[in-house]
């Protein structure tokens, strides 16, 4: 039996590249002429040109926010802000509602998440019976995982969420090999089991997802017979990256064109700078351009030790919306953004939110080699009529500010 879940895994990363730049302007095009929303957000864009990573990102990106706010206006006509290419009816069997709400279209199209390969990595095989912990209402989470096991030819108990003695009991008689959900509820599970006295021999692998997933606890599962793994995907994109056997990061899907972007701003982090994760999903029915997911994270060096080729990123490292209030004002990433592009001679900034209670300082750090008389004192103006709000600036050398992300940090004390 293959180490791999198809050939895709093991191309070489300039095949890959190809086949998906050659891919890109057939979704950019699909988008637009199928997409209402896409058809708005990229009218007059020649998606023929869109052929490489250069040119994905001078389009625009669209944030869970934005996608919000177009559902929201557009209800009841178009309940999904019209991002969608199939209608509902027999080519879109499920809803599903994320907080917000924010609602996701499920297409007939076999694994649509595309979950199959995340499973496959975990050790997931034909024949085994899965243990679904994951909520089957509302949210998609649970058809996520479902739909995935059954692209691999696995039998699914809907277990669901809670009643944690009755997940021991379905255990007990139905014997399943793996589980889906998230690690603590599993690890609730496996404590319940042993207050009950019961042995669960049959669990030896899981995938999990939907919250950290540390080492110490990792660890704890392999002590008590289960060897689990973890993926990373959204209710909007399905699967986007994976772990496999080798714990070295997550190893991205195959479906999707990942970018790392300065938080605020569509621009592209040099390699290895944390930013925020904006994917352009090859799914036809739910065709996403540049979706900021809002997570942060940043790419791996080198290539995954069990042979996978594709880039690898380093997980979820925190969120990107930095939004906070100053004096009663909003100040946001992309306003941080907007400052630094007015002055070609800063590489990098960060605003940092000082001070107690109703009495809040603001500063930027600016990172640059300007000597120049006067230009911190720009920069000062240039914040000021920006954000609305006054606040110092200060120069540091470049590379001096940490490499996590953080365009906007509320270092404020609340005791």
């Amino acid at each position: 039996m293959s180490h791999f879940y198809d050939a895709l895994e093991t191309r070489s990363p300039e095949q890959r590249e190809a086949e998906l730049m050659a891919r890109l302007p057939e979704q950019i095009a699909h988008a637009q002429r199928h997409s209402g929303a896409f058809a708005e957000l990229l009218h007059g864009v020649d998606a023929s040109r869109i052929n490489s990573r250069a040119a994905l990102a001078q389009l625009p990106v669209t944030r869970k926010s934005e996608l919000l706010e177009r559902q929201a206006a557009q209800r009841p006509q178009q309940i999904f802000g019209g991002f969608n290419a199939i209608a509902t009816g027999h080519e879109m069997p499920r809803v599903f509602a994320s907080p917000g709400p924010i609602y996701e279209p499920e297409s007939r199209r076999s694994d649509y998440w595309r979950m199959a390969r995340a499973m496959y990595a975990a050790g997931f095989r034909t024949g085994e019976l899965v243990h679904n912990c994951f909520s089957y209402h509302f949210v998609p989470a649970g058809s996520m995982m479902e739909t995935g096991a059954h692209a691999l030819g696995c039998t699914v108990f809907a277990g669901g969420t809670g009643q944690t003695e009755q997940q021991v009991q379905a255990m007990l008689d139905l014997q399943p090999a793996a589980y889906v959900g998230t690690p603590s509820f599993l690890k609730i599970i496996v404590e319940k089991s042993l207050e009950m006295g019961i042995q669960l021999p049959s669990l030896s692998k899981a995938m999990v997802s939907g919250e950290a997933f540390p080492p110490s606890l990792c660890a704890w599962m392999r002590d008590h017979g289960i060897d689990a793994y973890q993926c990373y995907g959204t209710a909007d994109l399905g699967l986007i990256a994976f772990e496999t056997s080798a714990r070295e990061g997550l190893v991205l899907d195959e479906g999707v064109i990942v970018e790392i972007v300065r938080p605020g701003t569509g621009d592209p982090v040099a390699e290895g700078e944390v930013g925020e994760l904006v994917v352009t999903t090859l799914n036809p029915d739910y065709p996403l351009i540049r979706f900021g997911t809002g997570d942060l994270s940043a790419y791996l060096p080198g290539q995954c030790p069990t042979g996978r080729t594709n880039a690898r990123i380093k997980g979820w490292m925190g969120r990107a919306d930095q939004t906070t209030k100053v004096r009663g004002m909003f100040v946001h990433a992309k306003q941080v953004a907007e400052v630094v592009k007015r002055f070609p001679q800063i590489a990098k900034a960060r605003l940092v939110v000082t001070g107690e209670m109703a009495n809040d300082q603001m500063q930027l750090l600016v990172e640059t080699t300007e000597t120049a008389p006067g230009f911190a004192l720009q920069v000062i103006d240039a914040l000021r009529e920006v954000t609305k709000l006054r606040g110092e600036v200060q120069l540091v050398a470049p590379g001096s500010l940490p490499n996590d992300g953080k365009v906007v940090e509320d270092a404020r004390s609340y005791q």
